[in-house]
């Protein structure tokens, strides 16, 4: 590791580990929280997140076929139409600069998800932004 940042900033690591929690006790459920953090953590590229969620998400009982296929949700069967459209947000949110998190991706979150959980989800992967590019800049 380049550096020790939960030791360098631990007020500021605490802080997002304290949203992380938080987040976790959502109406989300840790399940598509987790899901989207994976996703998240392909599009970034952070192998120390890709082990942790999708090791998170074995022990949650998720089925190896979802994990494989999440790469290429869009072509696969293997996700509800409840976590395709958060995994279609995730990805426009993680590259927010491209997609501008168009309205046509926001609308079918609203056939789903809760103004709140909306929110939640929004938080849930601007976090998981935060924590891969971290980790990928310090070579966690």
């Amino acid at each position: 590791m380049r550096l020790d940042y939960t030791q360098l900033s631990p007020k500021a690591y605490q802080g997002l580990l304290a949203c992380k929690n938080a987040l976790a006790e959502s109406g989300l459920g840790l399940p598509l929280i987790e899901l989207a953090y994976l996703r998240v953590a392909q599009l970034n590229g952070c192998a120390f997140c890709l082990k942790l969620h999708s090791q998170a998400l074995r022990r949650r009982g998720e089925s190896q076929e979802k994990l494989d296929q999440l790469a290429g949700w869009d072509a696969a069967d293997a996700l509800s139409p409840r976590e395709a459209a958060a995994i279609a947000w995730t990805e426009a949110v993680t590259r927010i600069g491209e997609t501008r998190a168009p309205d046509s991706l926001y609308q079918p979150l609203r056939e789903h998800f809760s103004d709140a959980e909306i929110s939640d989800l929004t938080l849930a992967v601007a976090l998981m932004n935060a924590f891969t590019r971290v980790a990928v800049a310090m070579r966690q």
